[in-house]
């Protein structure tokens, strides 16, 4: 039996959760079906699939397959497609990691977008903070803040994002407010789970300097920096289309205005391999160029200190 037609069999069984189905849709008798599963299973030397009267669930080893193989499909119904031709029409699933808030903002009206320009790619898109792993997690394109350690995936830098230093009023009153970065010694930081130095760059008339900033709190989300820098606990360092508007409205403060903050590197990073797909090819390309028309995320020059919206005598400015 064709190992190709084995793995398609395999997949339309899991997605349709029917032996039945399956065996009406190709046009075959429910025990052939049946046979054949066995016989890939006799293959493999593994158990890929629990059957019962009632239901059918993966073993830990078929849910495994079931991912690769689907990969596999898509990847050979994509190459067929091109190979016929039809080069601007990519199909399959993109499946795409993004930081939470990123993704969000920016991501998610791109990825629409994205749509809109190919339909014929299915979106499977995850949201989360941590660095996941593209290859055993099954993630086709991953975005990216800050720089990265040596590994097997390849990163294109895609953009940049403006960082700047905040705290709240009530913090800056109760602690002071530093004057060089070399006072944020002095300062409760709110400092980032995942970038395993606590160090700020910073850009002055002296050059690049680099301080190791303390804290008493940190967390793993650009959200949760966020709200504890608004409930005063100390003095972060946040990507600017994240706070703009609480900058705008005096909710917090921007410190070292005179000391720019090195930009963040943002990058689209995917498993090395010897063919990468086209639909993650069109993907990279096409959030690229949409990243330019987007200030924040390539920004030039340092970043000039955001103004406060001033509200009139006895009109308090509007929360958002």
């Amino acid at each position: 039996m064709d190992r190709f037609h084995l793995m398609q069999l395999f997949v339309r069984i899991v997605e349709s959760g029917s032996f039945s189905a399956v065996a009406r849709e190709l046009g075959m008798i429910q025990p052939t079906v049946s046979k054949q599963m066995t016989a890939l299973e006799d293959k493999l030397g593994v158990r890929l699939l629990n059957r019962t009267t009632r239901r059918l669930s993966m073993t830990d080893a078929g849910r495994e397959y079931f991912e690769r193989c689907q990969r596999i499909l898509d990847e050979v119904q994509e190459m067929e497609t091109d190979v016929a031709g039809l080069q601007n029409r990519p199909s399959g699933t993109l499946r795409v990691n993004t930081p939470i808030a990123f993704g969000n903002i920016h991501m998610l009206p791109l990825i629409l977008a994205f749509r809109r320009k190919y339909p014929g790619v299915a979106i499977d898109l995850s949201l989360d903070d941590r660095y996941v792993d593209l290859v055993q997690e099954g993630i086709d394109v991953a975005i990216r803040f800050g720089e990265l350690g040596d590994s097997q995936l390849v990163a294109r830098h895609v953009g940049s994002s403006s960082s700047v230093c905040v705290a709240s009023p009530a913090y800056l009153s109760a602690h002071g407010t530093p004057a060089m970065p070399a006072d944020l010694r002095e300062h409760k930081c709110i400092t980032y789970t995942y970038i395993f130095s606590n160090e700020w760059s910073f850009d002055g008339p002296d050059g690049r300097q680099s301080i190791k900033v303390q804290g008493d709190f940190r967390a793993n989300s650009g959200t949760t920096i966020r709200a504890a820098a608004l409930e005063g606990t100390g003095i972060a360092s946040i990507p600017l289309f994240l706070i703009r508007e609480d900058i705008e409205s005096g909710r917090l403060l921007q410190v070292l205005t005179q000391f720019a903050s090195a930009p963040i590197r943002i990058s689209a990073v995917y498993p090395s391999a010897r063919l990468v797909s086209r639909k993650v090819k069109l993907f990279v390309d096409f959030i690229q160029q949409e990243f330019l028309k987007i200030p924040l995320l390539h920004p030039r020059g340092p970043t000039r200190p955001i103004p406060r919206i001033r509200s009139k005598p006895g009109v308090a400015v509007p929360s958002r």
